[in-house]
């Protein structure tokens, strides 16, 4: 079975950083792309970030863009996403997901249609 695993979130104060993982089992990350979520509860599930497959292309929400940068350890199974100068409004539960396409699509992001497996979550607060 696919499983994700977050982990990495915490609590920082604004302009801080944070980098999550997720680890992957039952997939190669070389034959996925993977994606970065958040939700903050109340609002919309919000598409972050995400890494196609081989050398495809990268995907940042406007809201990141400058700021968090995705990664990936093909090694280790394993994405990154790296989090600078966060602000409060970051501040969400991170999920990442697996696509069941190899490219990364804003349609995919917006919509969170293609991506099959989820993992659990891992909180992220910025505040002072």
């Amino acid at each position: 079975q696919v499983q994700l695993v977050e982990s990495g979130g915490g609590w920082v104060q604004p302009g801080g950083s944070l980098r999550l993982s997720c680890e992957a089992s039952g997939i190669t990350l070389d034959a996925y792309a993977i994606g970065w979520f958040r939700q903050v509860p109340g609002k919309e599930r919000e598409g972050v970030s995400c890494i196609s497959s081989g050398n495809g292309g990268i995907y940042y929400a406007d809201s990141v863009k400058g700021r968090f940068t995705i990664s990936k350890d093909i090694a280790k199974n394993a994405v990154y996403l790296q989090m600078n100068n966060l602000k409060p409004d970051d501040t969400a539960i991170y999920y990442c997901a697996e696509d069941v396409n190899y490219h990364c699509t804003a349609y995919d992001m917006k919509t969170g249609l293609n991506f099959g497996s989820w993992g659990q979550g891992t909180q992220v607060t910025v505040s002072s």
